[in-house]
């Protein structure tokens, strides 16, 4: 089976398991999903596909409203597990590399100070010492 039709069915399959599709629609989505894919694939060479080297200074990654990625230069308001691990990375070793203290949240600042807000106001330490008595 051609790969682009691979791809083009696993993409048709969680589609369909999140609503409801006819035939019809299942069948015309496939044919486009593979044309395209074919087309993409085609067009762009695997080199041209990988991410440019960046020099990101580290303590400058993180930002008030954004934290930039300091392995593809992308930024986000958090830079999750998942997205590290496409660079072959857990939390802890990006903060080793990047030279983060150990307990340093990859979050923008703002988000990080929401976090906080948020946590003081549930109060959460009171309930805990109610809810033992």
């Amino acid at each position: 089976m051609d790969n682009h039709l691979k791809e083009a069915l696993e993409i048709v399959k969680a589609q369909a398991s999140v609503r409801t599709m006819t035939e019809d629609e299942l069948t015309s989505m496939l044919q486009r999903l593979t044309r395209d894919i074919r087309s993409i694939s085609d067009a762009m060479p695997i080199e041209e596909v990988e991410a440019p080297e960046t020099d990101i200074d580290a303590s400058k990654a993180i930002k008030e409203k954004t934290i930039t990625c300091v392995e593809c230069g992308r930024s986000f308001k958090l830079l999750t597990k998942k997205h590290l691990a496409t660079h072959g990375l857990t939390p802890e070793e990006y903060r080793a590399k990047c030279g983060y203290k150990k307990n340093t949240p990859l979050v923008c600042k703002a988000l990080q100070r929401e976090r906080r807000k948020k946590m003081k106001d549930m109060r959460l330490w009171e309930r805990r010492t109610t809810a033992a008595k």
